[in-house]
């Protein structure tokens, strides 16, 4: 089957997690609860956990029961040196300009985050546009209503003929339900519910070549 639409997460899959920018990130989340919403530190863990599980994500749980400005989280949260944890990727910039399908970026965060990301990895003008949160607003992945919005916005009429690549087994299942093609990146080994995996997104042509047709 040929592939129309190739969706990409952004953290920890155009990246590696190893590199340390997620778990920045998380901190910076922890940071903003605690500095900005006064949260004591013990009750952080216990309530991201509640709002990721319920909500999806922890802006979303903070938006809905503490209405906090996105923006105002969101730039806090992102509020980090990049280059320090990111550098140009020339073989990753060479393997995405080679897919014959549409690649979109897909990401429960916002463009601005998401474009200093692409920019210093030199990958920004191999994507034909983004979804991001703010866009999806108040969806966001893994509600089932987020991939349908995604699949609507990109003009995919058949959800068997696109492809999402994402580090969350969560947010790959409700996609698979629906039709689409999913690569767990990131993780070695098989997981339910995800049709294929890949340790690092540079390997994608060998581990899932039905995505060159």
């Amino acid at each position: 089957m040929k592939y129309e639409i190739i969706f990409f997460d952004l953290d920890a899959t155009l990246y590696p997690d190893s590199n340390g920018l997620w778990s920045a990130i998380l901190e910076r989340i922890d940071l903003y609860m605690h500095e900005r919403m006064s949260f004591a530190q013990e009750d952080i863990p216990r309530l991201r956990y509640d709002f990721f599980i319920n909500h999806g994500t922890t802006l979303r749980g903070l938006q809905i029961h503490h209405q906090i400005d996105p923006i105002d989280y969101l730039d806090f949260v992102h509020d980090l040196p990049l280059q320090e944890y990111l550098s140009p990727d020339p073989r990753l910039r060479e393997m995405l300009l080679s897919i014959p399908g549409r690649c979109w970026v897909f990401t429960n965060a916002d463009s601005p985050h998401a474009n200093r990301v692409l920019n210093i990895l030199t990958i920004h003008d191999c994507f034909e546009g983004m979804i991001d949160v703010l866009m999806m607003d108040p969806l966001c992945k893994p509600r089932e209503e987020a991939y349908l919005f995604a699949l609507k916005h990109v003009g995919a009429s058949d959800p068997e003929r696109c492809v999402l690549l994402d580090d969350s087994v969560r947010n790959l299942i409700p996609a698979k339900e629906i039709g689409l093609f999913t690569v767990l990146v990131g993780s070695n080994g098989t997981h339910p519910g995800v049709d294929r995996s890949v340790a690092d997104i540079h390997d994608l042509p060998k581990t899932v070549p039905e995505i060159w047709g």
